[in-house]
């Protein structure tokens, strides 16, 4: 693979070496990962399961968004940087295992999930706003979106469960 060397070059960084060997600061990292997780899933499911028409259904759809967005991001931000961070600390085992490989490509796809919703649907949001019913679309981007971070939360729980499992080719 091409980028091996790169991977290798991370793990083998101070800041990699640090991490793995460290008896506070993997657990530490990851502990902080997981809350970062939980934050950015629990303030996307707010505004889903209110476009799914199960919560919230009093709320306007863009009050319950601007109140949410700044800690979905601020989350967002938070669990990339100790991803990566925890990444770094084995690059080499975590960049062959499927399980991490599934939740980068989930964490695209939900992604990818929400830019379509803001290109498409979000641009309707006067008319529907208020009401407790939202259109089809709203409602697929809602499931598909507590669908994507559902799988995302399995696949990262296995990726701890297999790193003995894959090692580097």
């Amino acid at each position: 693979m091409i980028l091996q060397g790169l991977w290798q070059a991370l793990e083998n960084s101070a800041l990699g070496q640090y991490i793995a060997a460290s008896s506070w600061a993997f657990p530490t990292i990851e502990t902080v990962h997981v809350i970062a997780i939980v934050t950015v899933l629990g303030s996307i499911v707010v505004v889903d399961l209110r476009l799914l028409g199960l919560a919230s259904t009093e709320s306007k759809v863009t009050e319950l968004s601007h109140d949410t967005l700044p800690w979905t991001w601020g989350s967002f931000v938070i669990a990339a940087i100790t991803g990566l961070l925890l990444f770094i600390s084995k690059a080499t085992t975590y960049i062959v295992n499927p399980y991490f490989l599934a939740k980068m490509v989930m964490i695209a796809a939900a992604g990818l999930n929400m830019v379509v919703f803001h290109l498409l649907t979000w641009r309707s949001i006067d008319s529907w706003d208020r009401r407790p019913q939202v259109p089809l679309a709203a409602k697929i981007a809602g499931g598909t979106s507590i669908g994507f971070w559902i799988i995302v939360v399995f696949v990262a729980r296995a990726i701890g469960f297999t790193l003995d499992k894959y090692s580097p080719s």
